[in-house]
């Protein structure tokens, strides 16, 4: 005999957006697939039916737990693509310093920034850092978030850099949040290898990526491809030796100045290239080209009064988008979705429909999981949020606020408001 199926039936709700068709570029990406008086079914984690509440097939709601969606909007979870998660101690005078007018590469070079964390996570134990993150991951699920991005980086070692990835793939065993893991040593170059930046990257290539490697903790390698930092050749003698081992590459590009890191972004087939602020125009092409997700940040310009990354130029010349917020405990200590939403439609001019779909579906292309997760379609699993309101539109409108009422992580109810 066949055993029962667990189901969830959502009904009534005002709006189903789907997001179906795949990841979407350019003017694609106003194509959400709104259903209005939808629902959807799902059996064991997996979405079984999606349409029109009249439509519903006979029997859907036999056996199954029931969500009253009515008067609700039904999205895909938000997929958070590009964060600093995990880490130990925080730097709330730097905030100030750059309020101030000193510029991160100088709070860097006078032993700041990254450094600064990196000397407290490589302090703190795995059950330290676990604990912490996990607390993080809470507060990211409460905001709609079902499938997060987390960079090692801030130890630059050996064993800080596994300690890191290593309470990733913990959290993501035991809490309702996917995570993602990215290795990227190649955050800054630490104190012992000052001046050497070049010793320290074949340190990497030769010390710690076979270990990474070895232990199956990371999916994706990522590098800070910046001036003063990581030069365009070392990042790709890094990424290039990465994807040797089997290591997806990402890369941290053009945020402080026009480097070319968009180019390379499109040269060595990265997954996603990253916050964007300076990409040049034959960067930019250059990402359309090869299909490499623009992931921008504006939380992070917000937080660094920097200009923002050209989405509109992006999206117009057929990138695809996606938003992230960068949590981090520097240049932008903020985990917030809501602040993104309504920085990416008000300063990046992005529209409700674009932004939506930069948060689920171009979000899963940026982390490999589009085949997967980012859309509501038979077969997907079922990862989902009900919003308060009738609409994705409140997305934007209700600016700065989360307007999440209930969270579904593979067909199960993971948290709600209980406001």
């Amino acid at each position: 005999m066949q055993e029962n199926k667990q189901r969830l039936l959502i009904k009534n709700a005002a709006e189903v957006v789907t997001c179906a068709g795949g990841v979407k570029s350019g003017a694609a990406m106003n194509e959400i697939g709104s259903i209005a008086d939808g629902a959807v079914l799902v059996e064991d984690g997996v979405i079984v039916w999606v349409g029109k509440n009249a439509e519903l097939p006979n029997g859907a709601a036999d056996g199954a737990e029931i969500i009253d969606a009515k008067g609700q909007c039904v999205l895909p979870g938000f997929v958070d693509s590009h964060t600093h998660l995990v880490f130990g101690g925080y730097r709330p005078e730097e905030f100030f310093w750059r309020l101030d007018g000193l510029p991160y590469l100088d709070i860097l070079e006078k032993g700041g920034g990254i450094l600064n964390t990196v000397s407290a996570t490589r302090s703190d134990s795995v059950d330290k850092l676990t604990t912490l993150g996990l607390q993080r991951l809470d507060a990211m699920l409460a905001m709609g978030v079902t499938t997060v991005e987390g960079k090692s980086g801030y130890g630059l070692d050996l064993a800080t850099e596994l300690r890191q990835l290593e309470v990733m793939d913990k959290m993501s065993a035991t809490h309702a949040v996917d995570v993602v893991s990215t290795f990227m040593g190649a955050h800054a170059t630490p104190p012992d290898y000052r001046g050497r930046s070049e010793e320290y990257l074949d340190f990497i290539i030769d010390s710690v990526l076979p270990e990474v490697k070895k232990q199956g903790i990371a999916e994706f390698c990522d590098v800070f491809c910046e001036q003063g930092v990581f030069s365009i050749a070392q990042s790709r003698k890094l990424l290039l030796a990465a994807q040797k081992l089997g290591l997806k590459s990402k890369i941290h590009a053009d945020e402080i100045v026009s480097l070319g890191g968009a180019e390379l972004a499109g040269e060595c087939g990265a997954v996603s290239a990253d916050h964007l602020l300076h990409a040049s125009d034959a960067g930019i092409e250059a990402m359309a080209k090869s299909g490499v997700v623009a992931t921008i940040l504006p939380a992070t310009a917000f937080c660094l009064r920097e200009p923002y990354a050209r989405a509109r130029t992006m999206i117009d010349n057929g990138c695809i988008v996606a938003l992230a917020t960068d949590f981090n405990p520097g240049s932008c200590f903020s985990h917030s979705i809501p602040l993104v939403a309504a920085l990416a439609a008000i300063q990046l001019k992005m529209t409700p429909a674009e932004v939506v779909t930069a948060l689920t579906i171009n979000g899963a292309a940026a982390v490999g999981r589009d085949k997967r997760i980012g859309s509501i379609e038979v077969g997907k699993q079922a990862d989902l949020i009900i919003l308060k309101h009738p609409s994705h539109l409140y997305l934007i409108y209700h600016a700065g606020m989360n307007v999440v009422d209930k969270v579904v992580k593979k067909g199960q109810l993971v948290w709600q408001n209980n406001v």
